[in-house]
């Protein structure tokens, strides 16, 4: 029997068909576990040998995944695009979740290719749920920062031109002065001791103190609007500061918590990859990429890093990118591509520069650095070592 769960929130809908694509029963389930374990054990009593398959392998999944993987019998998953693709395989155009249940079991009934849902790895599952944490302030940093420029550029220009306000030191500037009067009437003293005793980086206080003057003599007019949007702009910078401080613990709790991964040697010896972009690719592939993909070029085209063919007719040889794979773990490939080709005379330096001189652009040759990179990676990982690199040979010793 397969039995295929559209899954949600509150309740999951659970269809079971048997070898021949018969409907034997299509439910409702709650989320919850005494509902869950009655609709196992009704499995069981229908069918010696079962396959579940499920449409999510996170969030509201978790207690589903851990009771059925509980049972030892095979889970699988089928990507919702998957679902979507296979339902035109059906009779009827509607959508419901009892469709769509059974339109997953059918697919897990048909298809024998579908990936296996194993029991996760404790840490990397640590990893997906602070890496996702990490996204959403990140995201939140950004709309705070270009929100908080859009206000400034509302009622003072010349400030918001001066400083780049990713930098904690202008914001807690902005937690005290963000109008040309205040910054005119508290001058270089003011400003220095406003600074010093918020914690502004030493260094960059009289350089601040500095464009905020030069700013301020730039407008002498106070604009309509200025007594209403300073507040927000103080506000704002506050949260942005809490935001920083968050974000920061969160940075030392990833670290650590990579850090007690076996694989955290191998992937952080490998130049563009630090904690952070090491964490994601665990959070990203469940933390065994041995079990996951079997090799290389598998974990590549789930980065969507393997070209796939296009041919029709006489046409032979297009390749091109795939549509089906993991956004995130590309990006995680290719920002760290952008990393590595900044360490001078590396060795992923002088292959993205061998891909340039062949005539590829910028962004081929770093793609094609990315698709190097998951080799090695998979290559240390796979050996349980960690890569070291000879310097380029010097004119003496060459």
């Amino acid at each position: 029997m397969w039995v295929g769960i559209d899954v949600g929130k509150g309740f999951h809908h659970a269809c079971a068909v048997d070898e021949t694509g018969q409907v034997v029963f299509s439910r409702k389930v709650v989320n919850g576990q005494a509902a869950i374990e009655q609709l196992i054990a009704r499995t069981r009593a229908k069918a010696a040998e079962v396959v579940w398959a499920v449409d999510m392998t996170s969030g509201a999944a978790g207690l589903l995944l851990a009771l059925l993987l509980g049972t030892g019998a095979p889970v699988v998953y089928v990507p919702g695009r998957l679902v979507n693709r296979m339902a035109g395989a059906f009779a009827g155009e509607g959508k419901t979740d009892a469709k769509d249940a059974k339109t997953i079991a059918e697919t897990a009934r048909l298809r024998g290719d579908l990936t296996p849902v194993t029991s996760p790895d404790e840490i990397a599952a640590d990893l997906k749920i602070l890496t996702a944490r990490r996204e959403d302030l990140m995201a939140d940093w950004v709309r705070g920062v270009n929100r908080l420029r859009e206000l400034l550029a509302s009622i003072f220009p010349a400030l918001e031109r001066a400083f780049d306000y990713s930098a904690r030191s202008p914001l807690i500037l902005l937690t005290g002065y963000r109008t040309p009067a205040t910054i005119r009437e508290a001058g270089a003293p003011g400003l220095t001791a406003h600074l010093r005793d918020n914690g502004a980086w030493p260094k960059s206080t009289s350089s601040i103190v500095d464009k905020a003057l030069a700013a301020a003599g730039e407008q002498s007019l106070a604009l309509p609007t200025e007594a209403t949007t300073a507040p927000l702009i103080t506000r704002l910078a506050r949260q942005l500061l809490d935001l920083e401080r968050e974000i920061k613990d969160l940075d030392k709790h990833i670290t650590e918590r990579f850090g007690q991964h076996p694989a955290a040697g191998p992937i952080t010896s490998v130049d563009g990859f630090g904690p952070i972009l090491g964490a994601q690719l665990l959070a990203d592939t469940g933390g065994d990429l041995q079990a996951s993909f079997g090799n290389s070029g598998r974990l590549a085209a789930y980065a969507g890093l393997a070209p796939v063919p296009r041919d029709s007719g006489r046409v032979r040889g297009n390749l091109h990118r795939p549509t089906r794979y993991h956004r995130g773990l590309r990006r995680v490939f290719y920002l760290a591509a952008l990393s590595a080709i900044k360490v001078k005379n590396g060795p992923s330096r002088t292959f993205y520069q061998k891909k340039r001189d062949e005539g590829k652009i910028h962004t081929q040759a770093l793609i094609a650095l990315a698709r190097r990179l998951v080799d090695l990676i998979w290559a240390l990982i796979r050996d349980g070592r960690e890569f070291h690199h000879s310097p380029p040979p010097t004119a003496q010793t060459a």
